[in-house]
């Protein structure tokens, strides 16, 4: 199964399998109750017309989206290279509990074919892409989508506690194109893919698949509902294993392109 969520003439719309839900229907309402029901609950809605509004980011705009840090060894590697503080990075990696920081409201996020953006007073930023856990009110894994955590590597580098304003900021997150309705264990050993192009052409290229990661899914969305009610639900960031090295900084008018799985998230940069 797969939401996705549209743009029409009477607002934002969502729709299954290509196909709209009824209007009244919100995300944070499938969210408010349990996995075992949420299959059976969106069978039973009528779809209508085929959904060719354009695409929305997957979230509604006062849920809140999250982020995980350093779940993968090169994410850890790239951290101590850049900070000035490189200790805090390793302990992380190693400690039980894991970094998890907002990232922003729905409102905030970009979708597929959106803008990203690079802070004005930074000199190095990345993209980073991510699987996204789609998360229901009891921290329930209902399914996932693709993210671009763009961060300011220089910016959180020069002081651990500078990592708000090296992640959050306007432009620094997207999501998208849509959500897939899955279990943990079909994310398990998903690729994630990144390109980045210049000029029309490929200026960087990695990969990485989910296996790498230190951390499960489930302890990350555990911590995150340890002592916060998200009658929402919430969407979750769940760290990157692709960092470009120092010598790459992204640029106004360069696509970042990123797949996680089936899904293909585009976005173009702007200052």
């Amino acid at each position: 199964m797969y939401l996705s969520r549209h743009g029409t003439a009477e607002g934002p719309r969502w729709a299954l399998d290509g196909r709209y839900l009824p209007g009244d229907f919100t995300l944070a309402g499938l969210l408010e109750g349990p996995a075992a029901r949420t299959r059976t609950a969106l069978e039973d809605l009528a779809t209508g017309d085929t959904a060719e509004g354009p695409l929305l980011p997957p979230v509604e705009p006062y849920q809140e989206v999250w982020a995980s840090g350093v779940t993968y060894e090169r994410s850890r590697e790239a951290r101590e290279l850049e900070s000035a503080d490189a200790d805090a990075y390793a302990r992380v990696y190693d400690a039980q509990r894991p970094e998890l920081f907002f990232k922003g409201h729905g409102w905030r996020a970009a979708g597929h074919g959106g803008s990203v953006r690079v802070r004005k007073d930074s000199r190095w930023n990345v993209p980073e892409p991510e699987l996204v856990l789609v998360l229901n009110s009891g921290m329930e894994i209902m399914g996932y989508t693709a993210g671009n955590d763009v961060s300011s590597r220089d910016i959180e580098g020069e002081n651990p506690l500078y990592l708000p304003q090296a992640k959050v900021y306007d432009g620094s997150c997207s999501l998208g194109p849509g959500i897939v309705l899955a279990g943990p264990d079909e994310m398990r050993n998903l690729p994630i893919r990144l390109r980045v192009f210049r000029d029309g052409a490929a200026v960087f290229e990695d990969e990485v698949s989910t296996s790498r990661m230190k951390r499960s899914f489930e302890e990350l969305a555990e911590y995150l509902g340890r002592e916060l009610t998200l009658p929402s639900g919430a969407l979750l960031m769940t760290g990157t294993g692709i960092v470009p090295g120092e010598e790459f900084t992204l640029t106004p008018g360069d696509r970042v392109e990123i797949s996680v799985g089936e899904l293909d998230l585009e976005n173009d940069v702007v200052s």
